[in-house]
């Protein structure tokens, strides 16, 4: 499985060069972006500082919107965590473009910050991160390769098994 994946993955990196834009392999993946998700509290979903565009935490939802919950180590498995890590990954873009209204104006993903809530001996939270790391690669190629920082912690808002943020470049 993981060598179909890598595959794929290098299919999409060289559609990059092709001139697919991120709308199109977005689709090619069989992913439709959510509505952006309203602020929870005291904070804005997006900041922009010059080229810059900062987007605020998200945790995975479902389809139905209910935020999935679980302690990766213990209610959830590696791979499960992956999963909603790819889904925070989702929702970043659909607030990313709903900020800057599409996608092809992205010049690179410059970093991803993720937070694994996790039992204290679990150590693979950069396997879990690669759930939205492998996706924004997916959908930007090269372009989507970024800095990454993964972060073992023993709550989350919500009890959400993972957290992720983004930072993205934007075209002048």
């Amino acid at each position: 499985m993981k060598h179909i994946l890598r595959g794929l993955l290098f299919a999409f990196i060289a559609h990059a060069a092709a001139g697919v834009t991120p709308a199109d392999r977005l689709k090619e993946l069989g992913i439709t972006l959510p509505a952006a998700a309203p602020a929870i509290a005291n904070y804005v979903p997006a900041v922009r500082s010059g080229n810059l565009v900062f987007l605020a935490g998200q945790i995975a939802r479902d389809a139905d919107g209910k935020i999935v919950t679980g302690k990766v180590g213990r209610e959830l498995t590696v791979e499960q965590g992956a999963a909603a890590a790819r889904t925070c990954a989702i929702q970043l873009l659909a607030a990313l473009q709903a900020e800057v209204g599409d996608l092809a104006k992205v010049k690179r993903i410059v970093r991803v910050g993720g937070f694994v809530n996790c039992t204290d001996d679990f150590t693979a939270q950069p396997k879990v991160l690669n759930g939205a790391s492998d996706l924004l690669v997916a959908v930007f190629g090269d372009r989507g390769r970024h800095a990454r920082a993964a972060v073992g912690v023993n709550a989350l808002p919500a009890g959400a098994p993972v957290e992720v943020e983004l930072i993205a470049e934007m075209e002048n």
